[in-house]
């Protein structure tokens, strides 16, 4: 009985939609007025020492091992949840905190890339597109394939590297290659990319000898940290930052001012916090260990400290929404192969990891950043924006 008046109580603020709970003994009640959005249900009893605990480990735990289940969109759930501003699941400050002391050094940094990518090309190429690209789309229009939208995003970020035949670009965390061998073909410039993944690192070298561009792309295994004696006239990284931590900003944007050469520019394409930087201990346990979000302010920051001057900043929130209900469906779409090698519990959790996160652009939670910054003063950058649209 105390169980039940302790869920009553936590769930009754928890969701901005009306919603019907169905309690472990078969009781129902509702939540908010009209007829319900979705339904959840609670198959037993989660411990209240675990959620008072961690909230967001202690639900993600319990959908992943059916001890919740959802009638209607998880998504819609999600989002509904997030936009009560008296959710128990945005209460994790004191797990924020925490996590923002684990030390990203290098061999635990190539261990958490392991973790998420290593877990197989083949399951990814299930449901990303055809170039195997991990990180938001650009859609020009709502009706981009998300081929398009990838191919749309590579494009958009060559054009603000502004680009010229003949110079070095580097791009720290390059996945599985198609923008340095895109910009190569396109700007015949020499382009290095490196990972910590073993199964992305192979699989650009396929796609370098495939494409017969040996003599102008390579791709090392190392950390970024690792990189030494060697100047770039151009640095990219696109979904990368997120994995450094909170304790190791200065020294990504320190490695980068020391391998850019005088007036060099940088593309910085990470997902952001428009307040304060946070991690999710959820995630951090199941899907991207020693992840942090950074702050926008962080990285302004981060940039004035190191004497860089930061030209452009855009937001592309609703791309990133956009482009994981699309990872979303083709996920679904998919899981008679997945099964093949993934067990249930594995899948319940892929899923809600791609609609939390669809739900957290959606709602503002967190964000898509594009950074442009220069060593020094660029005047060979175009003088208005134009030159990105053309």
């Amino acid at each position: 009985m105390m169980d039940k008046i302790f869920y009553k109580t936590l769930l009754k603020n928890t969701f901005s939609n009306p919603v019907e709970i169905a309690f472990w003994d078969g009781e129902t009640v509702q939540y908010g007025d009209g007829e319900p959005d979705f339904k959840l249900i609670f198959r037993d009893i989660i411990p209240k020492a675990e959620l008072l605990q961690n909230p967001s480990i202690a639900f993600g735990e319990a959908y992943m091992d059916g001890i919740i289940d959802v009638e209607g969109d998880l998504k819609e759930v999600l989002t509904s949840m997030y936009q009560s501003k008296e959710g128990f699941l945005g209460n994790s400050k004191f797990t924020a905190q925490l996590l923002k002391k684990i030390s990203n050094t290098s061999k635990r940094s190539k261990e958490n890339v392991a973790f998420h990518y290593d877990i197989g090309n083949d399951f990814y190429k299930l449901w990303l597109d055809e170039t195997m690209t991990y990180s938001c789309g650009y859609f020009k229009t709502p009706h981009d394939s998300l081929k398009t939208a990838q191919q749309n995003k590579v494009a958009h970020i060559l054009k603000k590297l502004n680009l010229h035949e003949g110079q070095t670009l580097l791009d720290i965390g390059c996945g599985w290659g198609e923008l340095i061998i895109t910009a190569a073909k396109r700007y015949g410039v020499k382009a290095t990319g490196i990972t910590l993944s073993e199964e992305q690192y192979a699989r650009v070298n396929e796609r370098i000898k495939e494409e017969q561009l040996t003599d102008s792309v390579e791709v090392q295994l190392i950390d970024y940290r690792e990189l030494n004696k060697k100047k770039f006239d151009r640095i990219v990284s696109v979904g990368m930052l997120e994995h450094v931590g909170h304790d190791h900003l200065p020294e990504y944007f320190h490695k980068v001012n020391e391998l850019l050469v005088d007036g060099g520019l940088s593309v910085l394409h990470t997902i952001t916090s428009p307040t304060e930087g946070a991690s999710n201990a959820w995630i951090d346990k199941y899907i991207f260990p020693g992840g942090y979000i950074p702050a926008v302010g962080e990285l302004v920051n981060q940039i004035s400290e190191n004497k860089f001057y930061l030209t452009d900043l855009e937001s592309l929130r609703r791309h990133y929404a956009k482009t994981l209900d699309i990872w979303s469906e083709n996920f679904e779409n998919v899981l008679e192969e997945v099964r093949k090698t993934k067990d249930e519990r594995f899948i319940r959790m892929w899923r809600l990891y791609l609609n939390a996160c669809s739900a957290s652009f959606q709602t503002g939670n967190i964000d898509l950043s594009q950074f442009i910054f220069t060593k020094g003063t660029n005047d060979s950058i175009p003088w208005t924006r134009e030159y990105l649209y053309i």
